[in-house]
């Protein structure tokens, strides 16, 4: 009988019952690449985003009427149970955690990966739950804080949508940084929000954060709710406004402001940067989890055959953390 494992696959665009359990071969590895049994695997916005087939013009990329990679899932952490013949980073045995990225396929029991891909030995320190999100949230919004904000120790940080996966690792980075923080959040989050490193905690829900007198070295959107234009005027002078959720406006003024003034429009596709440069992100990122600094916020995990349910809680767009399937 032929070895099989679990996934999901996408066969067309759509809510989240779109998803439908399958069975597929096993794969078995090539020269450079390495087997793994998933142990947990991460729900994310972007997950939910590929499984929809949103922004439109992503579907360029991910296929224009089905996706041409049509297994779900990008975050993971497992353990190795086989390699090829010239993988030299990692061995059967052992623990690893990383990204799928665009060959997806993460919401399974098994998945084979490249050595040179986005992957990294776990810490025993860290559980699979809390690795397999760590390309979510933290990567995301290290990159943004760090590479894209250039944020400084001593500088004014708002963060809109502080209590989600992208916001909760924000705040505990920009924390670790030095920076002053302020995050938005509804009422019911705000404990969470300020245990996690915010100075200022602003409830969205009866205050517009964007209202009041204060001025931001950089305000990180989470979740694209507002616009540069309309966060213009809560920027210092050389402030930037960065924003990991790309639409026609975002682009439009990443172009203005990159030609003329001194406040910043400014994104990045992080999911899309090499290898070479996401690995040394990550290992900063086990640094300081390591050290105490960061801890990945999970509000739901759920059985992998239950990924429907965790779509459908993730698109509520009031979840706490991340959301896991194991």
């Amino acid at each position: 009988m032929t070895a099989t494992f679990s996934a999901w696959s996408i066969r067309r665009y759509g809510a989240p019952d779109r998803l439908a359990p399958v069975q597929r071969p096993m794969p078995s590895p090539g020269p450079t690449e390495i087997l793994i049994r998933i142990r947990a695997s991460a729900v994310t916005r972007a997950d939910g985003m590929m499984r929809a087939g949103q922004p439109c013009f992503a579907r360029a990329f991910l296929g224009l009427r089905r996706p041409r990679k049509d297994l779900s899932g990008t975050g993971l952490s497992g353990e190795v149970i086989a390699v090829g013949a010239q993988v030299r980073r990692f061995a059967v045995g052992d623990a690893v955690f990383g990204e799928a990225g665009l060959n997806f396929g993460a919401n399974a029991s098994h998945i084979c990966l490249d050595e040179a891909g986005v992957l990294m030995h776990k810490p025993a320190a860290l559980s699979h739950e809390d690795a397999a999100v760590m390309c979510d949230g933290p990567l995301t919004s290290l990159n943004f804080l760090q590479n894209v904000a250039g944020l400084a120790p001593g500088e004014r940080v708002l963060i809109l949508g502080g209590s989600g996966s992208l916001g909760s690792a924000a705040v505990q980075i920009a924390a670790a940084m030095g920076a002053h923080v302020t995050a938005t959040c509804s009422a019911r989050n705000a404990g969470l929000v300020a245990s996690l490193g915010a100075e200022s905690v602003i409830d969205y829900t009866t205050q517009d954060p964007l209202a009041a007198p204060e001025r931001y070295d950089v305000i990180y959107d989470t979740l694209g709710v507002t616009t540069f234009c309309k966060a213009r005027h809560s920027l210092t002078q050389r402030g930037r406004y960065v924003c990991p959720v790309l639409s026609l406006g975002l682009l439009a003024a990443m172009l203005r402001t990159a030609a003329v003034g001194q406040r910043k429009a400014r994104f990045s596709a992080t999911g899309l940067l090499k290898p070479e440069i996401l690995r040394p992100m990550l290992a900063k990122l086990i640094e300081m989890s390591t050290a105490g600094k960061l801890e990945p916020v999970i509000e739901r995990i759920y059985p992998l055959d239950d990924l429907i349910a965790a779509h459908l809680h993730m698109e509520t767009g009031h979840k706490r953390g991340n959301i896991v399937v194991v």
